[in-house]
C-alpha cells in the first residue's frame, strides 16, 4: 500500500509545480490541499500530476494538513510525508525519510535541520529552540527541530491524531501533533537533512515571536492540566533524542527510560 506526499498550499503558483514534480520523481502519489489560492496554484498543481483537493477559502495550514491526512487514510495511505510547497524542502530527501520508516515502524518521523543552523537568522534560532525546549517538555521526550513541516506520519499515529481545534494555527497544530505522538508512543525521531533558508521568493508563513508565543500558550494550557507535568520535563532533558542516519547502521533511542 502507497506512502503520499502532502502539500498544504496557499498562492503558490510560482514554486508548486516544480515541488510537485521533484515529489512524484520520489514517490507516485501527490496531494495537494489547495487553501483558498487566489493564484493558478491549484491549476498548476494538478497539471503537474498531484491530485489537488480543493478548499473555497482559506481555512489555514493545519485544516489543510488534517484533510489531507484524512483522504489519504480514506484512500489506503500506510504513511504520509508533509512539506512545504514554497521549495524550502528539498523533496529529493523524501528517500531518507523513508529509510528512516523502515528502519523504525510506527514512529513519527522529523527530517530536522541538524547541520549549519547557524545559517538561521539569529531570531529564528533563539525561536526554534525556545520551542523544542517547551514542545518536548509537554511531550515528555526530547525532540529536535520541531517546527520543520517535513515528516512522515505513520499510519499508526494518523488513526489517532486529532483534528485542529478551531482557531489553531498551522505551527500551533504543527507542534501538537508532535506531542500527541509522543504520548501514544509514536515517539518522534529525527533524520538529519540540510538546512535551507530561501534568499528570494516570499516571506515565510513563519513569524518567530507571534508563532513561539502561540506554541507556548499551548504548552502551558497541556502542562497545567498535567501540574506542570515535572517528569516530562526531566525526560526531556535527560534523554537523547531519537536519531536516525540512513547511510550507518545506528540508531541511538532510549525506549526503555522513554516508557511511562
Amino acid at each position: 500500500m502507497p506512502v503520499a506526499v502532502l502539500i498544504p498550499a496557499y498562492n503558490e503558483a510560482a514554486t508548486i509545480a516544480e515541488i510537485v514534480g521533484r515529489a512524484r520523481r520520489q514517490v507516485d502519489w501527490v496531494i495537494v490541499v489547495d487553501d483558498g489560492s487566489r493564484d493558478a496554484t491549484a491549476a498548476r498543481a494538478e497539471a503537474a500530476g498531484a491530485v489537488v483537493l480543493h478548499q473555497a477559502d482559506n481555512q489555514g495550514k493545519g485544516i489543510g494538513l488534517w484533510r489531507g491526512m484524512r483522504h489519504a487514510l480514506e484512500q489506503g495511505a500506510t504513511a504520509v510525508i508533509t512539506l512545504d510547497a514554497d521549495g524550502q524542502h528539498h523533496p529529493e530527501d523524501i528517500p531518507k525519510l523513508l529509510e528512516a520508516h523502515r528502519r523504525c515502524p510506527g514512529r513519527l518521523i522529523v527530517a530536522a535541520r541538524l547541520s549549519h543552523r547557524d545559517r538561521a537568522p539569529g531570531v529564528r534560532r533563539f525561536a526554534n529552540g525556545m520551542a523544542d525546549f517547551w514542545v518536548s517538555w509537554a511531550a515528555g521526550y526530547p525532540l529536535r527541530d520541531t517546527q520543520s513541516g517535513f515528516r512522515l506520519y505513520p499510519v499508526e499515529f494518523l488513526r489517532q491524531a486529532s483534528a485542529p481545534e478551531p482557531g489553531r494555527h498551522g505551527f500551533v497544530y504543527e507542534s501538537a501533533l508532535l506531542i500527541q505522538a509522543a504520548r501514544c508512543g509514536c515517539y518522534p525521531a529525527a533524520v538529519a537533512i540540510e538546512t535551507l533558508y530561501l534568499a528570494q521568493g516570499r516571506p515565510s508563513h513563519y513569524r518567530p515571536w507571534r508563532d513561539t508565543s502561540r506554541i507556548i500558550k499551548l504548552v502551558a494550557g497541556l502542562l497545567l492540566k498535567r501540574a506542570m507535568y515535572p517528569s516530562g520535563l526531566l525526560r526531556s532533558l535527560r534523554l537523547l533524542p531519537l536519531a536516525v542516519n540512513p547511510d550507518e547502521a545506528l540508531i541511538k533511542q532510549h525506549d526503555s527510560e522513554s516508557k511511562r
